[in-house]
């Protein structure tokens, strides 16, 4: 157990750029997240760029392990598979992480929401391998740590309005690691169990 826990600490601290990033806390109540809170209130963390290094480590190991069956896996016929999972994990961090960078700008424009139900049947997860989606996660996860990482507090604090809800950029970032905890537990709980 000590040693994965080195090891841990030795992977995030290489994704994370430490002579420019600060410790991103979490959002306060002020910064009105009550539209993100359901995603906020699983984060464990009090570093939001420690988190999104180590949960990327953990999903990864976790899917990485599953065969192709697994990864293909509904728990019901309506319900996405892992591989749709994975896919609309890092479409919505694009999302939420673009909604961050225009918050940050301070672009005032009211941005609209996004139906992630229309998008999954049209990803054609399904045909890609699960080495494919991880490397596109990965991807995806090392820009947003880049981006926040350069975050100044200023424009953490910034705010935007987004699907008709005010949120900030902190709460932003925080709902993407809470968004992929929600998944996991899922995971964990749903397509894993059969």
């Amino acid at each position: 157990m000590k040693r994965y826990k080195i090891l841990e600490k030795s992977y995030i601290a290489s994704q994370i750029n430490y002579q420019t990033a600060m410790v991103i806390a979490p959002p306060t109540p002020h910064e009105n997240y009550v539209s993100l809170n359901n995603y906020i209130s699983k984060v464990t963390y009090t570093d939001l760029l420690v988190g999104l290094a180590a949960v990327q480590q953990e999903t990864q190991a976790l899917l990485g392990a599953l065969t192709e069956e697994q990864a293909n896996f509904r728990y019901a016929p309506e319900k996405w598979s892992i591989k749709e999972l994975v896919l609309h994990l890092a479409d919505s961090e694009r999302i939420f992480a673009y909604r961050a960078l225009r918050f940050a700008r301070q672009d005032k424009t009211d941005l609209p929401g996004f139906d992630e139900n229309t998008y999954v049947p049209v990803s054609e997860a399904e045909k890609r391998s699960m080495e494919s989606l991880l490397r596109e996660y990965q991807a995806v996860r090392q820009a947003t740590i880049a981006l926040f990482e350069n975050f100044t507090e200023e424009m953490l604090n910034s705010n935007g309005t987004a699907n008709d809800k005010i949120m900030t950029v902190r709460a932003l970032g925080y709902a993407i690691l809470g968004h992929e905890v929600h998944h996991v537990e899922v995971i964990k709980s749903r397509y894993l169990t059969a």
